[in-house]
C-alpha cells in the first residue's frame, strides 16, 4: 500500500479556493469531463518487479480503439496524480514499430485474474466493459514514486508494466491493503466469472511486456541545437 506523506507547501488559502470556484464556473474542462471510467489495477516498475503500486485510472475514450487515463494513487479528493496510461486495441498495437512494442504491456492476465476492476460497478456491468479491455495493450509512465515515500514527483518518469501471471502480485497489496474489502470485490470470484473472455486474437505479442526484459528510463546528455541551427534546418 502506498504511503501518504504530506505534500510540502502552505495549506490552500480561502482566497485560492474562491478563485478556483470562480474559474471553475467560467472555464471549460472538456477533456476532463470526458472521463467516464474508473479502473483500479496494479503496476510495477519495468526494471523492478518488487516495486508495485496500487493505481487508480480515470479514463476517457479517444475513440473505440484508444483510451487515455490519468492515474492517481488514491481515488479520493486527496489523490495524487502519479502517471498516465494509454490503452490501444490489438490492431493499433500491431501497427507500431517493433522498437516501440516493448514499451507496451498486455492486459489479458490483469482482466482475467480479476485484479483489474471497476470500483463500485456491479460485476455483470464491468465484465461487459472489460470484454474489450482484455485484448488491449497499455503504455504507462509514472512520474511520482509514491512507493518510496517521495513528497514531490522526483526523478525521471519511469516506464511501468502490468502483471502477467499468478504469483507476481504481493500479498501486502492484495490482502494487506484490504483491496478486496475496501472495494467490495473478490478477485477469485471475478476470475471465475471472466474465464470466457478472450485476449488478443493473435495471442500476446512476444515484444510486448518489455520483450521479457527489464526497461529503465535514463537521462543522457546530448548537444542541444542552437536556435539558429534549428531555423536553418527548417525545424522551428
Amino acid at each position: 500500500m502506498t504511503t501518504r506523506p504530506n505534500v510540502p507547501g502552505e495549506p490552500t488559502q480561502t482566497g485560492t479556493a474562491l478563485l478556483e470556484t470562480a474559474t471553475g464556473a467560467i472555464q471549460s474542462f472538456a477533456p476532463i469531463n470526458k472521463i467516464h471510467e474508473h479502473q483500479c489495477a496494479f503496476h510495477f516498475y519495468a526494471y523492478d518487479m518488487t516495486r508495485q503500486v496500487e493505481s487508480h485510472h480515470f479514463c476517457s475514450h479517444q475513440n473505440e480503439e484508444m483510451r487515455q487515463c490519468l492515474i492517481y494513487d488514491k481515488p479520493d479528493a486527496e489523490g495524487r496524480l502519479i502517471g498516465v496510461e494509454y490503452m490501444i486495441s490489438e490492431n493499433l498495437f500491431l501497427a507500431l514499430p517493433d522498437e516501440e512494442k516493448p514499451l507496451w504491456h498486455s492486459h489479458e492476465y490483469e482482466v482475467k485474474s480479476g485484479v483489474l476492476f471497476f470500483p463500485g460497478v456491479p460485476g455483470p456491468v464491468q465484465r461487459k466493459a472489460l470484454e474489450t479491455v482484455t485484448g488491449t495493450y497499455g503504455k504507462t509512465f509514472h512520474f511520482w514514486q509514491v512507493d518510496k515515500g517521495d513528497e514531490l514527483p522526483l526523478g525521471l518518469p519511469q516506464l511501468m508494466m502490468s502483471l502477467t501471471r499468478d504469483g507476481q502480485l504481493y500479498d501486502s497489496l492484495a490482502q494487506g491493503a484490504d483491496i478486496e474489502k475496501r472495494f467490495g470485490i473478490c478477485f477469485k470470484t471475478e476470475s471465475e466469472n471472466r474465464a470466457y473472455m478472450a485476449g488478443p486474437k493473435q495471442g500476446i505479442h512476444p515484444l510486448a511486456n518489455g520483450a521479457g526484459k527489464g526497461l529503465m528510463t535514463k537521462l543522457r546528455e546530448t548537444d542541444c541545437k542552437p536556435v539558429d541551427t534549428a531555423a536553418a534546418s527548417g525545424v522551428v
